[in-house]
């Protein structure tokens, strides 16, 4: 596999962060002021752990982050993150166990991408279903008033999917952040302010 030795990918590694993927999520907090201290977060799709890295030092001691991935992590965390291998929607009697303290989340983020193909309508349509996932996830754990961030591959369903989630947030915002490759086809869709589920 063909490592980037870009700008972004040198600075992770000297500030110890698992991924240059972390600067993605700096970018839209800067914008939209997702965290606060004390926050619950639940990061869907978290290894190799980067973007759980930087959740847990907005949230401070007082917040909790718990991380859920298939896939295994080697890098180790703070004290107020858990990091979870598991298939976050399989609500397996581990995650439901992990997650009870914690909810409802007053943020949830997905970086979560589907494998690859190279066929480019292939994967815009895995990558659609992991963010239709995400946000049944983020329905049922998300406090009312909370946020919802999640990573799609642009392609023609992506303002559909979009408008799916305005009646459920005050906001909705497509951001490209500037660390993303110029090649890659992903961007950010970040909901604002959850309406809550009526009963």
């Amino acid at each position: 596999m063909k490592q980037y030795q870009d700008k972004y990918f040198k600075r992770a590694k000297k500030e110890n962060y698992a991924a240059r993927s972390v600067y993605k999520l700096k970018e839209m907090d800067q914008r939209f002021s997702l965290f606060a201290p004390g926050q619950t977060v639940l990061d869907l799709g978290a290894a190799p752990g980067s973007w759980t890295q930087f959740a847990g030092e907005r949230v401070g001691p007082s917040g909790r982050v718990l991380g859920v991935d298939i896939q295994e992590t080697r890098h180790t965390f703070a004290e107020n993150i858990t990091f979870l291998q598991a298939d976050v929607f399989s609500d397996s009697p581990e995650l439901l166990a992990a997650m009870e303290p914690l909810a409802p989340f007053d943020l949830v983020i997905s970086d979560m991408a589907p494998k690859t193909t190279g066929i480019k309508f292939a994967d815009q349509a895995n990558s659609l279903e992991l963010c239709e996932r995400a946000f049944e996830v983020a329905r049922k754990r998300l406090k009312k008033g909370g946020h919802f961030v999640v990573k799609i591959f642009e392609g023609g369903e992506t303002k559909e999917y979009r408008e799916s989630l305005r009646p459920c947030f005050d906001k909705v915002k497509n951001f490209k952040p500037y660390s993303s490759r110029s090649e890659s086809k992903e961007i950010f869709i970040v909901a604002l302010g959850f309406a809550g589920i009526d009963g």
